[in-house]
């Protein structure tokens, strides 16, 4: 895969190395000359000086052939703007952009660009770890809108019918494994102790149904 790496700050440097490591041809955009010094000594990419909005920069960089781009300055007009750029002059299949700012997250949407924002998930997965230290995080979409988690039943439930751990509508079962062998849920199916229910939940969903286990655990 031929990607191109607009930005060469700490998220840049780990996702150009990472992807030149697993074999890619990786081609690293940056205004600051310096700031492509922080690349390591073995990376063997490309990389290239210059204004990231700037047509001969972008084609030197290799565009028109590339089959991703990932902007990821710490600007999000910039990032924004070399995506809606990337998409739309020259089609690139797969573009993602950081978002930086999570409050103007809109400016991505308003491009209808897919975005990874790392301040938000951040935070949010350190407030999951601090309130849910027994559901596993096993999966993240988007920026972590929805999450799919692992909760190990518990003895307080053995023998109870799964619909009963799954007290509302935004927390959803997506399989129970039994014995390392996993079903697809049926409310009606019998869970046991030691089971593994993995579940899809946003935030709210997964500290209603968390919050539900553990106050029969009190009871």
């Amino acid at each position: 895969m031929k990607v191109i790496v607009v930005g060469c700050g700490r998220i840049g440097v780990e996702l150009s190395y990472n992807l030149y490591k697993r074999g890619h041809e990786v081609s690293v955009v940056d205004s600051i000359p310096a700031a492509l010094n922080n690349l390591p000594p073995d990376f063997n990419g490309r990389t290239q000086e210059g204004d990231a909005l700037n047509q001969d920069v972008l084609e030197r960089a290799g565009i028109k052939t590339c089959d991703a781009l990932a902007a990821v300055t710490n600007s999000d007009a910039l990032n924004a703007a070399v995506s809606h750029v990337a998409r739309v002059y020259y089609n690139v299949p797969t573009i993602i952009a950081r978002n930086y700012d999570p409050h103007i997250r809109a400016i991505y949407e308003a491009f209808g660009i897919q975005n990874v924002s790392s301040t938000a998930w951040g935070a949010q997965r350190v407030e999951e770890l601090l309130y849910h230290a027994d559901a596993k995080t096993v999966f993240s979409a988007g920026n972590g809108e929805i999450e799919i988690y692992e909760l190990t039943i518990s003895e307080q439930w053995n023998g109870h019918p799964l619909k009963d751990l799954m007290p509302c509508e935004d927390c959803r079962a997506v399989a129970l494994t039994h014995a390392g062998k996993a079903y697809l849920p049926d409310p009606e199916m019998i869970v046991q102790t030691g089971d593994v229910l993995t579940v899809a939940a946003t935030f709210d969903g997964i500290e209603t149904t968390r919050a539900f286990i553990n106050q029969r655990k009190g009871a």
